[in-house]
């Protein structure tokens, strides 16, 4: 199992309870598989830790005498390593979360972990593309791709990113599409299960629609119901390194900031839409945040735009 520790870091007691947390995440939370090999990592990252400052593989007797000192010498060694103040906060709730499940199975109980703040995260406010970038970087996907590349893969690039724009799609759930998801004729939304396993519908615009149209008429492909929607040129299912890539060429051709990613075209639909009047808990529901505090954020890219645009055209602000 992913993420699971070895008896090197761990006792067997220790082992067969990480066993049964990642069998509770995967069976009754349905958490997406990416999500269980990042909780693995940070878990197996921590009882590595408690190994080589314990003397010995951790036990649950082990987990059960931590104090908030252990936890806390766990993040400064990570700290030391150069790692980032993100991933820390993600690690610390990920061993949160650990100790809670071994709480209500009854297993062991220790407290000790709530102790500990989680760092403090700078405050990042998400970096949207302008409008004519954003329409340009979807209208035109040939100039990021190489001159001797087939005509249904620059088709293809441009269904996928104007899902990305005009679904607000991130990119796992644009290339997690079969072929039966497909927008094409009369189907113009889309059910979309997202993070945590919360599912949403997600309208498709025409312009969308033609775009997926024209890559099936191009692909050479037979696509299967059930198989993927977006290939590669073996005929396997689309990587997202490739639309990352495709994205990084776009910057050079449209000179666009290194924040120009995929995931700016979510920020742009997001951030587009609020500027056009759209109300904020229907932009949450679009968009399958669980939290409307999530959703907010893009207000406060919305009034740094007008703050911009009050700077640069009012005559007395200069």
């Amino acid at each position: 199992m992913s993420g699971v520790p070895t008896d090197l870091i761990a006792e067997a007691d220790l082992q067969a309870a990480v066993g049964t947390w990642f069998a509770y995440l995967s069976s009754e939370r349905q958490l997406a598989e990416k999500t269980q090999e990042s909780y693995g990592r940070d878990l197996k990252c921590f009882l590595g830790f408690l190994a080589h400052h314990m003397g010995g593989p951790a036990s649950l007797k082990t987990l059960r005498e931590l104090n908030p000192r252990d936890f806390r010498a766990f993040l400064a060694a990570r700290r030391n390593d150069g790692v980032s103040s993100r991933s820390l906060a993600r690690a610390l709730s990920a061993i949160r979360m650990f100790f809670r499940f071994l709480d209500r199975r009854g297993i062991l109980k220790n407290d000790a972990v709530l102790a500990v703040r989680s760092p403090k995260l700078p405050h990042a406010v998400p970096k949207p593309l302008s409008v004519d970038a954003a329409t340009s970087v979807t209208a035109d996907t040939s100039a990021g791709t190489h001159a001797d590349a087939p005509e249904w893969v620059v088709a293809r690039d441009a269904a996928v990113l104007t899902l990305l724009y005009g679904s607000g799609l991130r990119i796992s759930e644009a290339l997690g599409l079969n072929r039966g998801d497909a927008p094409v004729g009369r189907r113009d939304v889309l059910r979309i299960t997202g993070k945590g396993g919360k599912e949403r519908a997600v309208p498709v615009l025409p312009v969308a629609q033609d775009a997926v149209a024209r890559y099936l008429e191009l692909c050479p492909f037979a696509l299967a119901s059930k198989g993927p929607l977006f290939v590669g040129v073996k005929g396997k299912r689309l990587s997202a390194r490739i639309i990352q890539l495709l994205m990084q060429r776009l910057r050079g051709a449209f000179a666009l900031p290194d924040t120009a990613t995929p995931h700016a075209l979510r920020h742009s639909f997001a951030t587009h839409l609020l500027g056009h009047g759209a109300d904020l808990r229907e932009i949450q529901e679009l968009l399958g945040h669980s939290s409307l505090s999530t959703t907010q954020i893009y207000t406060e890219v919305d009034a740094a735009r007008l703050l911009k645009v009050y700077d640069e055209a009012h005559p007395r602000a200069r």
